[in-house]
């Protein structure tokens, strides 16, 4: 999973007057990474400075420390945190030299009488640990240079020994010697595992040192940009607002992040076309019985409709998916769903059709360490084996998505701990001067590491195929799997006879208090309670109880009947219809999932 950021601000929003500043505004800064925020005058840049150095409170939103909210409501607050900013008017003393103001308000005294040899010591040592040249520390700043001006600046920042720097405008005004001085004192930041927050107009300079470009528009994010695969031009119409509707219908269609759930440890990127936006989506999705759905899809084409479609078709598989459906059935389902759309657009509007529609869809079980895996014309996953070896996985080739008339099928496949599953678009593979099969060598030659972490794989992968000018979208997801351990798992077969219930409802007890769940007992023989005699009173055997202690407590109770219960609101005269109404009020969720041979009734409560 990814790192949590040492500073991350969520939907901060600041208004002076009439004049909305800041609109929902977002910014992660890592340790040992440079981001940069551009945007023309006006954008919002200062305003976030101000905001994350405790200058001006936001309105509303949230700022977070390493995963822990806090609230700068002053400078002191946000310096006592580790966070040092270096306004643009760099607030030097251009009478004092530069031991005087590196030590500005924080003098050193000896027998209560300046202490100007330690102080000149210290000064030589922060400097020395920067590179940071400075012919003569006892002349007055004011005769030194631009370059050498704002380096003093940043080195009286670093006096504190802050965890994040906030660089405002630091190469505006200088020369091309002045500035290479000043981007280089920047990556040696980097490289001391600083976080660096730098406001520049200059992209030239950005792209020569950031890790991550952060783009603000009228107080909105418009943009955020990894420099190795980000263009300029992308930038550029991310700062003056020239983007493509479907550009932004996109991003806002896209997942945001990635849902918390322990079956798999997993990392993605997703690049868009240099040329506009296509129809790439992905998606990871929770599912009863600590289970993950993995989703990569594609929609050939670019522009709003391509982007639209994606949406449609991405919200359509997260419901079916709240279905528990195997991945055949889905697919089916989206394949209709498909048919359907372009009958509805071409009757009512003319639009064309959804030619090139692919799927694969993806369901990994922790506890049985199984995979069932279906594709609608997409590239088959690979599989990287503990060891290192890769495989791409022969998966039955169902139809493109709308063709219609064909079944689709699913695979299943037993995947060991450490293992981990990539999925991708083709246009990782493929592009005008490589063909697919090639692709894919390049693609097995990239992987082929074990001792790789997920979002290490990913950055291997894009290092290796990655074109110079993509012309399609870019999507890549890789999961490492998990397993759930026995212990975590307790399971009991129940004879067709109420009276079992009893031992059932003593033997999950005890289970709970081996898991240090006791309190939780009472809730979960209740749910147990009912759930069995629904399932003994109305099912078929064999029945049998499973517990799960993942991120939630998870009670399933299997039985071989089709019949599925139904919440209703029993009436006064009725003598069933109760039980599944307090298993919803006692469980955080409950549903249904049918397998070949049994259903099975889950409930989850939240630990």
């Amino acid at each position: 999973m990814a790192r949590t950021p040492l500073l991350a601000v969520r939907g901060i929003s600041k208004r002076f007057g009439a004049v909305q500043a800041l609109s929902d505004v977002r910014l992660d800064i890592h340790e040992g990474k440079v981001v940069a925020l551009v945007g023309d005058n006006g954008a919002g840049k200062s305003t976030l400075v101000k905001v994350v150095s405790g200058v001006s409170p936001p309105d509303s939103g949230v700022i977070e420390w390493e995963g822990r909210r806090v609230d700068l409501r002053r400078p002191l607050d946000a310096q006592n945190l580790g966070i040092a900013t270096v306004h643009q008017d760099l607030s030097l003393c251009d009478n004092l030299d530069t031991v005087g103001n590196l030590f500005l308000g924080r003098e050193l005294l000896r027998f209560g009488i300046l202490d100007e040899v330690e102080m000149e010591r210290r000064c030589r040592r922060l400097l020395s640990a920067l590179s940071i040249r400075i012919p003569n520390l006892r002349v007055p700043v004011g005769s030194l240079s631009g370059g050498q001006r704002q380096t003093v600046a940043i080195a009286r920042a670093m006096i504190g020994k802050p965890r994040i720097v906030i660089l405002d405008e630091p190469t505006a005004a200088l020369g091309v010697g002045q500035t290479a001085l000043v981007l280089e004192l920047v990556e040696r930041l980097r490289a001391q595992q600083l976080g660096v927050l730098m406001v520049s107009h200059d992209l030239e300079n950005v792209r020569a040192v950031a890790d991550r470009v952060v783009v603000l528009r009228l107080g909105r994010n418009t943009g955020f940009f990894d420099t190795r695969y980000a263009t300029q031009e992308q930038i550029v119409s991310a700062v003056t607002g020239d983007h493509s509707m479907a550009v932004t219908l996109q991003q806002s269609l896209l997942p945001r992040g990635l849902p918390e759930q322990d079956a798999l440890d997993v990392a993605y990127r997703y690049l868009p076309a240099q040329t506009g936006a296509g129809g790439d989506w992905f998606d990871v999705i929770p599912l009863s019985g600590a289970r993950v759905a993995l989703v990569v899809g594609d929609i050939v084409g670019h522009g709003v409709h391509a982007a639209a479609t994606m949406g449609r078709l991405r919200t359509a598989v997260h419901n079916f998916s709240m279905l528990d459906l195997p991945p055949d059935d889905l697919l089916a389902h989206l394949d209709d769903l498909v048919n359907r759309i372009d009958k509805d657009e071409a009757t009512t509007r003319g639009d064309p059709e959804i030619t090139g529609a692919t799927c694969l869809y993806v369901i990994y079980d922790p506890v049985s360490r199984c995979c069932q895996l279906a594709r609608a014309g997409h590239l088959p996953p690979a599989l990287v084996a503990p060891d290192g070896r890769v495989e791409y996985l022969d998966l039955p080739d169902g139809p493109p998505l709308g063709v219609g008339g064909l079944p689709f099928e699913t695979a299943h496949l037993q995947v060991p701990e450490g293992a981990r599953l990539v999925l991708y678009t083709n246009g990782l593979v493929e592009d005008r001067r490589r063909d697919i099969d090639r692709g894919l060598e390049l693609l097995r030659g990239a992987l082929a590491d074990a001792d790789r972490t997920p979002e290490e794989t990913c950055d291997a992968v894009l290092d290796a195929l990655l074109p110079t000018s993509s012309t399609d979208d870019v999507v890549l997801l890789v999961a490492r799997t998990r397993a759930l351990s026995a212990g975590r798992i307790a399971q009991w077969d129940v004879p067709l006879d109420p009276a079992a219930v009893a031992g059932i409802r003593a033997s999950a007890g005890r289970q709970l208090a081996e898991w240090g769940l006791a309190e939780m007992a009472f809730t979960t023989e209740l749910i147990l309670s009912e759930l069995l005699t629904n399932a003994i009173r109305y099912g078929s055997g064999p029945v049998s109880v499973r517990l799960l202690r993942d991120r939630s407590l998870i009670c399933e109770v299997s039985d071989t009947s089709s019949t599925s219960p139904h919440l209703r609101y029993a009436a006064a005269t009725d003598e069933g219809g109760r039980g599944l109404f307090l298993v919803a009020q006692l469980a955080e969720r409950w549903g249904t999932r049918y397998t070949p041979d049994f259903k099975i009734i889950w409930a989850e409560q939240p630990l």
